[in-house]
C-alpha cells in the first residue's frame, strides 16, 4: 500500500484529511508529517499557507533530527534552510549535514544574521570551505574580529603566508563596508535623477511615521530637538564623532537623527538592513522612496514594508511599479492586507490572492469594507469553480 505521503503526491487523499495533514496531526512518523507539511506548503494553493503556518511552530527537535539526517528528502533540508524558514537552533545541524550542498551554505552566508554568523563559524565544515568563507566574508553584519577570523581561514586554506593581526583586521573590514561601485553608481543616479525634488526637502529633519523610541539611546530626542530648531545644525552627510570617540558608539537612530536629506539618501542606498528599516519610515517623501532604490534591499525587507501601516502612501505606490517586487506573492498579499494601502492598489490584487487569504481579508475589520465585500465575493466565487 502507498505511503500517507505518496497518496497526497498524487492527489487520493480527500480534503478532510488534507486539512488534518496541513496541522500536522495525520497518524505517521514524525519524519514523514515534517515530509508531508514540506510537501504541501511548497505545492498545495489550497493548504500551503496552513501548512507554512503549522511548520513555523513545529517540534523543534523533529526539526533537528531531520536537518542533521543525511537522507533526510532534499525538499525537507531546502525548505528548512530556506531564509524565511530557518530557525537559529536548526542552523548548526544543517551545517554540519553532508545532504546540504555547500552552495546552500554560501547562500545561507551571504545574508547571514550576527547569531547565524556565530553559528557557522563554529562550523567545522563552514571553517573548512573557501567557498563559504568567500560568500561570508562581505556580508554586512561581520563584526572585526570575525572579519579577521575569516581573513586567516582563508589564508589558510589557499596556502597564503598569515599577515600581522592588526593591519589584515582593519584592511578586511574596511573592505567590508566599502560602498561596491554598484551602490555609488545608484546613488549618483538617484541624487541626479532627483536634485529638484531634494533641493525643495532643504534640511528637513528625520522624522519617522509613527514615531520612533530606542531605549539604548540617550540623546536622540535631543538630537532631534536641535536639528528641528536648526541649533547647531550641521549641513555634512555623515557623523561627526567627538575627539577620540568611536562613530560605531552612535546608535542607528542617533546616526539617522544627525543626517540632512542628502545625507539620509545615502544612507538608504548603501546603508544596511537595519538603517533602510528605519528610513522606510523616514516622514521626508524622497528618502523613504531612496529605501526601495537600494541593491542590497532583499525580498524579506520588501515584504515586511508591503504590510506596514506606518509608511507613506507613496511608499506603498511605489513598491507595484517594480516588476521584481510583484513577482513575490508574498508582497502581493501583504500590499492587500495593508489597510495602508490605497483602495484602487488593493482591487487591483485581489484577482491575485488565494483562497485562504481572500477568506483571511474578507474578516478583516481594519481594511475597508469595499475591500472586504470583494474579498468574500471573489472567495465564494473560487470555491463554486473548484466544485465544478
Amino acid at each position: 500500500m502507498p505511503s500517507m505521503i505518496e497518496q497526497i503526491r498524487a492527489n487520493k487523499v480527500p480534503s478532510n484529511m488534507m486539512q488534518f495533514a496541513a496541522r500536522g496531526a495525520l497518524s505517521v512518523s514524525p519524519s514523514e508529517n515534517l515530509e508531508i507539511l514540506v510537501y504541501l506548503a511548497r505545492n498545495n494553493k489550497i493548504f500551503g499557507e496552513l501548512a507554512r503556518m503549522t511548520l513555523a511552530g513545529w517540534d523543534l527537535q523533529i526539526c533537528c533530527d531531520a536537518a542533521s539526517n543525511p537522507h533526510s528528502p532534499r525538499e525537507v533540508l531546502d525548505y528548512l534552510g530556506a531564509p524565511d524558514n530557518l530557525r537559529p537552533q536548526i542552523l548548526p545541524a544543517l551545517l554540519e549535514n553532508t545532504a546540504v550542498p555547500l552552495d546552500v551554505v554560501a547562500k545561507i552566508a551571504v545574508s547571514a544574521t550576527h547569531e547565524q554568523i556565530e553559528a557557522m563559524l563554529q562550523s567545522p565544515r563552514v571553517r573548512g570551505s573557501e567557498g563559504v568563507l568567500g560568500a561570508l566574508a562581505p556580508n554586512p553584519y561581520l563584526k572585526p574580529a570575525q572579519t579577521a577570523e575569516i581573513r586567516h581561514l582563508l589564508q589558510g586554506l589557499r596556502g597564503e603566508a598569515p599577515t600581522g593581526p592588526t593591519a589584515p583586521a582593519v584592511v578586511v573590514e574596511e573592505a567590508a563596508i566599502a560602498p561596491s561601485a554598484e551602490e555609488e553608481q545608484v546613488v549618483e543616479a538617484y541624487l541626479s535623477a532627483n536634485s529638484a525634488e531634494i533641493a525643495a526637502a532643504g534640511s528637513q529633519p528625520f522624522q519617522p511615521i509613527g514615531g520612533v523610541y530606542d531605549a539604548s539611546a540617550s540623546e536622540p530626542a535631543a538630537a532631534h530637538a536641535a536639528a528641528s530648531s536648526g541649533a547647531a545644525a550641521a549641513p555634512a552627510h555623515a557623523v561627526h564623532p567627538k575627539p577620540h570617540e568611536e562613530p560605531k558608539r552612535l546608535n542607528t537612530v542617533q546616526k539617522v537623527n544627525a543626517l540632512d536629506v542628502k545625507g539620509r539618501i545615502q544612507l538608504a542606498l548603501k546603508g544596511n538592513k537595519e538603517e533602510r528599516s528605519l528610513l522606510i519610515r523616514d516622514g521626508t517623501k524622497i528618502v523613504a522612496l531612496s529605501v526601495l532604490e537600494a541593491p542590497k534591499l532583499s525580498d524579506g525587507e520588501v515584504d515586511k514594508c508591503a504590510s506596514q501601516k506606518n509608511v507613506l502612501e507613496a511608499v506603498l505606490r511605489a513598491i507595484p511599479l517594480k516588476r521584481r517586487f510583484m513577482k513575490n506573492y508574498i508582497v502581493v498579499r501583504n500590499l492587500a492586507a495593508n489597510p495602508r494601502t490605497p483602495i484602487d492598489l488593493s482591487l487591483g490584487f485581489m484577482k491575485n490572492l488565494l483562497l485562504p487569504d481572500l477568506k483571511n481579508i474578507s474578516t478583516n475589520k481594519e481594511v475597508s469594507e469595499t475591500i472586504r465585500k470583494l474579498a468574500l465575493r471573489m472567495y465564494k466565487q473560487k470555491i463554486e469553480e473548484k466544485k465544478k
